[in-house]
């Protein structure tokens, strides 16, 4: 998860930042706009990046618009950008904490959990996507990130109560409570949990908490599957 070899070093999580070795770099919105929209889609023609970020644009002014950032980025940060005329990407020594996270994300999906359970959760927490930005398509990767924190959060808390870690798991089950409050799955593992600790009274305190919520916002009652973890204490 480290950075060594890359020269440069983008933080798209919790805020933008763009930093060369130590060194802060400052440069203005629409030029954040074009390192960010490449950050996240990768290697991408001119014609989809006008569409991209200046989607109400006339087409001419979108591409001069492009053209300005394009040649402002090259002037104040030689190395980031790789121009190949109609294509535009990000150089291969750019350290994207966004990648890093992803990678992160598929492993876990790929081969479960392994290694340190709480550096693990550590890497998940506070990592909203470039917060207060508010483009289609920012938004739609933001909600794409928020549902794959949500089931790794997920997978944590199943594989760490099947290993008998509990307190792990009612970690995980909490940390995914805390982005989606309503995440029935969740609030099984977390009732789980904690009834395996021996701790019915939290086990139940949970199981009101959740319903009382899920009653007041949508105005349902819990799930038998949800019921049935407390059907004996119920």
């Amino acid at each position: 998860m480290g950075n060594d070899g890359y020269g440069f070093q983008l933080r798209l999580l919790q805020a933008w930042q763009l930093r060369r070795d130590t060194d802060v770099v400052h440069v203005a919105v629409r030029q954040q706009r074009l390192i960010a929209a490449l950050a996240v889609n990768g290697p991408r023609p001119r014609s989809f990046l006008v569409g991209l970020l200046w989607p109400e644009t006339p087409e001419s002014k979108a591409l001069e618009s492009l053209r300005v950032a394009v040649h402002l980025i090259t002037r104040q940060v030689p190395g980031l950008l790789v121009n190949s005329g109609s294509m535009l990407s990000l150089s291969e020594l750019v350290d994207v904490d966004l990648h890093r996270l992803r990678a992160r994300l598929q492993d876990l999906n790929r081969a479960g959990l392994k290694g340190n359970v709480q550096l693990c959760l550590e890497q998940l927490r506070d990592c909203d996507l470039l917060p207060g930005w508010y483009d289609d398509w920012v938004l739609f990767e933001q909600s794409r990130l928020h549902q794959d924190r949500l089931h790794a959060y997920h997978v944590i808390a199943r594989e760490s109560l099947a290993c008998r870690d509990y307190e792990s798991a009612l970690e995980a089950a909490k940390a995914a409570l805390e982005v989606e409050p309503l995440y029935e799955s969740a609030v099984g593992l977390l009732i789980q949990a904690e009834r395996r600790r021996g701790n019915n009274a939290s086990a139940l305190r949970s199981f009101v908490n959740y319903a009382s919520k899920l009653k007041a916002d949508l105005g349902l009652l819990p799930s038998e599957a949800v019921r049935g973890l407390l059907a004996d204490i119920l």
